[in-house]
């Protein structure tokens, strides 16, 4: 780990005002993630922007109707605030499929939208990556790729976008609100996260010095029919290989609306509003979902050790809806053999 300096910040704008008139600067919450990039050497800031003083840790509801999440309020407070639990339960079942107790206590909203990949290459500063080091290549093309992407890849990148959490937001259709040296500015979660294409150095649509400071849930919560789906390699603090965030709105067995996000696929939260168009109107059945998961997973391409991953989305989005028809539920799927 690199020699730096710590600062606390008192105001979003102190923040702001720090990040730009430092040299490489960073911020730092909870952090869950940072730390150990540090230690890595994958990170290397020599000055960090702390933001727990800033008032940003508070859970309160909207005049439109939705619920206003600080950044740096915990994802154990998110998780278990009764507002969520009761308007956004998939919210709060995405959040506690993730990581640990502990870590969720620490971690805060902002800083699990900001979370980097968990590629192997990426934390191994001895192989090549170039989201770490543009243009030294991708160790996981042609490697060992069982956790990487099957949606949305490049030729540059093939990492994965770690967060349950932001699964869950992005089928609600959550917003980002930010502060940044050009003022404040409001981003739907779908633009947020970005695919690698040439620049996967960047996983996000923030500008240098943005800060995060609330996310805001719409009035609609689905909160009658929801499932949150993780499969993974065992059943706590593993990341998913595939996880499906399914909510319906149905008027007795036809869908009226319904969304559906994929984790562990691809570089970003991965939502097809053309497949998710195909269930509504359509009875809430089996044969409907396979159609739909036959359509989300139509242009999935596995790299070797993951090729698994495709057909094991389909039967994941398929069980997801097949929960969310029944009246909401979280599961998790531990899976015991290593294609």
């Amino acid at each position: 780990m690199n020699p730096f300096t710590l600062t606390r910040a008192e105001t979003v704008e102190g923040a702001v005002r720090d990040f730009r008139d430092s040299d490489s600067p960073a911020f730092i919450a909870g952090g869950t993630n940072i730390i150990d990039l540090m230690k890595e050497n994958v990170a290397r800031p020599t000055h960090l922007i702390g933001l727990n003083k800033l008032p940003l840790n508070t859970i309160e509801p909207t005049a439109e109707g939705g619920l206003r999440l600080g950044a740096t309020a915990t994802n154990a407070d998110t998780a278990w605030h009764p507002e969520v639990q009761c308007r956004y339960p998939l919210l709060s079942q995405a959040i506690l499929a993730g990581a640990s107790p502990q870590l969720r206590n620490m971690a805060t909203n902002g800083g699990n939208l900001m979370q980097r990949t968990r590629c192997y290459y990426f934390y191994d500063t001895a192989t090549p990556c170039n989201k770490r080091e543009p243009g030294s290549g991708c160790g996981a093309i042609g490697g060992y790729n069982r956790i990487h992407a099957i949606l949305g890849a490049s030729e540059q990148c093939i990492a994965t976008h770690p967060s349950d959490m932001c699964i869950a937001l992005a089928a609600l259709e959550a917003e980002v609100h930010v502060v940044g040296p050009g003022g404040s500015r409001v981003i739907k979660f779908e633009d947020f996260h970005r695919l690698p294409g040439n620049t996967p150095e960047r996983d996000n649509t923030l500008e240098p010095g943005e800060l995060i400071v609330a996310l805001e849930l719409p009035k609609k919560g689905f909160e009658k029919h929801f499932s949150y789906l993780k499969l993974r390699d065992r059943t706590s603090y593993a990341f998913a290989l595939v996880s499906v965030a399914a909510v319906l709105e149905l008027d007795g067995s036809t869908i009226e609306d319904a969304r559906l996000a994929l984790g562990g696929v691809a570089h970003k939260p991965w939502r097809d509003k053309a497949a998710e168009a195909l269930l509504i109107g359509q009875p809430a059945t089996t044969s409907t979902f396979k159609k739909v998961a036959e359509a989300v997973l139509k242009d999935a391409v596995g790299q070797g050790t993951n090729d698994f991953k495709i057909e094991l989305g389909r039967r994941a989005i398929v069980r997801a809806l097949q929960q969310a028809t029944a009246g909401g539920k979280a599961s998790d799927v531990f899976l015991n053999s290593n294609p």
